[in-house]
């Protein structure tokens, strides 16, 4: 029933477009008629076209229907903040584009006024979607850093300073599966708010969905700290939807959306620290926040270490400390499976952490 009424509405429609044909023919005076033949003629056209639309009905729907799926789709893509900034600057647009057409219809050259109009309708009324859209993360700043002036007002000195401290954190898949940050956000170490982008989610779920048993364990343990951080900790998580489809690598994505935000990544990928040292974006490294905490060793101090495994060299023995730094003892091989005394002789700190060199303390004091 729905779609009969459709069709003759179309029909319908059809008939005003004819109806408008004559009129617009009428007017450049490719002919004249009058009286009974001009009704003729007019009759003539709104059925012909009545006729054609009716007929083509089927097609006009089908067609109408593909052009407001794809319209819907293309609408999911923006978020509702896109689409109310969009919406202002086309009621701009066209606001501005009425005050500037109206000089235009005095112009006597017949439709040159209408159509010049138009154009200034089309362009102002797409510039005026387009701009904010473009431009609304500077237009989101703007108006967060105007918010915050106004609410600085009501603040203390104090509270002043420690808004002017925080900033956007952002936080890659590599150390929401390495898990380390929930317990780093749990001490307040870390201040501002904490963004999780959605195509790290995204990526999180993958890993996750993964046929590989291991890469599964790692995404849900992922997931499982995001929770941990969401509903445990007294910290604000933002839930960032900017999806930069003309992105593929979600590393890239990321350093795009640091810069957009201009805020700081939080990782543990090596590779990702140094691309973002290159294009001056800071990082906060978990690694090297667990190496800077770890208790500064100097050579010559001695330690109580239990040596597990024989090491690289001939004669080595490996031992670790509670934080995971590995000791290399030498001529340990023969203590393997002890708990001995030894004294530390140098330490190096490599990219991977720090490595401590030590002897027995009973060969060491039969050297000195």
């Amino acid at each position: 029933m729905v779609k009969r009424i459709l069709r003759i509405l179309i029909g319908l429609f059809g008939m005003l477009i004819g109806y408008l044909a004559y009129n617009l023919i009428r007017e450049f005076q490719l002919f004249n008629l009058t009286g009974a033949t001009e009704f003729a003629v007019i009759l003539l056209f709104i059925f012909t076209f009545g006729i054609i639309f009716f007929i083509f009905s089927s097609w006009i729907m089908k067609k109408g229907q593909n052009i407001a799926r794809l319209i819907e789709t293309e609408i999911q893509k923006f978020s509702i903040q896109n689409i109310a900034l969009g919406a202002i600057g086309l009621i701009i647009g066209l606001v501005i584009a009425y005050l500037l057409s109206q000089p235009l219809y005095r112009i006597s050259i017949p439709y040159v006024g209408v159509i010049a109009s138009i154009v200034l309708y089309g362009l102002f009324g797409y510039l005026g979607i387009k701009i904010p859209t473009k431009n609304i993360d500077d237009i989101s700043n703007t108006l967060g850093n105007f918010a915050g002036n106004v609410a600085s007002g009501r603040k203390s000195s104090k509270d002043k300073a420690k808004a002017g401290r925080s900033c956007p954190k952002i936080l890659d898949t590599s150390v929401i599966i390495d898990g380390r940050i929930a317990d780093i956000v749990k001490t307040g170490f870390i201040e501002g708010p904490l963004v999780i982008p959605e195509f790290v989610l995204a990526e999180l779920q993958h890993i996750a969905d993964s046929s590989d048993g291991l890469k599964r364990n790692r995404g849900r343990r992922g997931l499982d700290i995001l929770n941990r951080i969401q509903n445990e900790l007294d910290t604000e998580i933002i839930i960032h939807d900017k999806k930069f489809d003309d992105i593929a690598e979600v590393d890239s994505k990321l350093l795009k959306l640091t810069q957009m935000l201009k805020g700081k990544i939080i990782t543990n990928d090596y590779n990702l620290n140094k691309v973002a040292e290159v294009q001056r974006i800071e990082v906060l490294n978990i690694n090297e926040l667990a190496n800077a905490v770890k208790p500064v060793v100097l050579p010559g101090e001695e330690m109580v270490v239990q040596v597990v495994k024989d090491g690289k060299e001939s004669g080595q023995g490996l031992a670790y400390l509670d934080d995971g730094t590995m000791i290399v003892v030498e001529s340990g091989k023969r203590y393997i499976g002890e708990t001995i005394d030894v004294i530390v002789t140098s330490v190096l700190q490599t990219s991977a952490g720090r490595m401590i060199f030590a002897k027995p303390k009973v060969l060491y004091d039969k050297v000195v």
